[in-house]
């Protein structure tokens, strides 16, 4: 779950339903969303980017793998503020932001995946 754009957000999974909810806390509430969302063991929050370990972790691992010549200067971006489009910069500037989406999507998918496992969900 990432909301980006500077929204106060959060996904939940039902349990029952395998349903996703959306809250964002600047925003409505969208017609039926559960009161106890937020409380009851029946919904799941998903979890962040950042709690699935998909920022510095995934970058250094695709310049390990496509980039290794950069390997030290991008691990380098990666100790300052701003990182993340730095590196985007780079791999735009070297034609590599494609491979790198189709990379940082796979790595995504794969988390997911075990995430749903660890909380008993079959991922579609």
């Amino acid at each position: 779950m990432s909301s980006g754009g500077g929204i106060d957000a959060a996904a939940y999974l039902s349990r029952d339903t395998g349903s996703v909810y959306f809250v964002a806390t600047d925003l409505e509430p969208e017609e039926g969303i559960p009161e106890d969302l937020e409380t009851s063991d029946r919904y799941v929050a998903v979890p962040t980017k950042q709690e699935l370990d998909l920022g510095k972790r995934v970058a250094l691992a695709f310049a390990e793998a496509h980039l290794p010549e950069q390997y030290e200067r991008i691990h380098s971006i990666f100790s300052r503020l701003g990182a993340y489009a730095r590196f985007q910069d780079l791999l735009e500037a070297g034609g590599h932001l494609t491979t790198w989406y189709e990379f940082e999507h796979h790595a995504q998918r794969e988390a997911l995946a075990e995430w749903c496992g660890r909380q008993g969900f079959e991922p579609v």
